[in-house]
């Protein structure tokens, strides 16, 4: 079986993350999305929240399954006998930091790296900016999947 991994803090989800996420699952017997846990950055959604966000959008992907992790992300591939990493990319920025990580990857654990091209409807989405026009009030309705927006709203609204 050829596992792989869809790393991210996921804080939200956005329709990017998603678009990945079934690509994988297309090119992958199983594929696993981590919400990684960094305990130095405060998040909007709770990791528990995350985890039923992503759980409920991949629904209809059976060969998707989504846990949590906290720590070096190929520690968590040796754990669980996973042997890629599937993450996508943006942006020449994001490929100069991807190709670094997916090198020290392979280097630490053998793990190999697949960076994937975004779908260019959604190269310049991106959870920070999401949360930020969300809590300015901009319209983010095509930018997460419908269940992350009525989340989020709630979110901004009761801040």
């Amino acid at each position: 079986m050829v596992r792989a991994v869809c790393p991210g803090s996921y804080d939200p989800v956005t329709n990017g993350h998603l678009d990945i996420i079934e690509r994988s699952a297309k090119l992958f017997d199983e594929v696993v999305v981590a919400v990684l846990i960094n305990k130095n950055k405060k998040g909007l959604f709770s990791i528990d929240e995350r985890l039923e966000m992503i759980t409920e959008i991949t629904g209809h992907l059976p060969n998707v399954r989504v846990d949590s992790w906290h720590g070096l992300l190929v520690d968590y591939c040796r754990q669980h006998d996973i042997g890629a990493i599937a993450k996508g990319l943006r942006s020449v920025s994001d490929f100069d930091y991807e190709l670094q990580m997916a090198q020290m990857n392979r280097e630490l654990s053998g793990v190999e790296t697949l960076l994937m091209s975004n779908n260019p409807r959604f190269g310049f989405v991106s959870s920070s900016l999401v949360k930020e026009i969300a809590t300015y009030g901009g319209d983010v309705k095509n930018l997460v999947p419908g269940v992350v927006f009525e989340r989020l709203m709630a979110k901004v609204a009761a801040q």
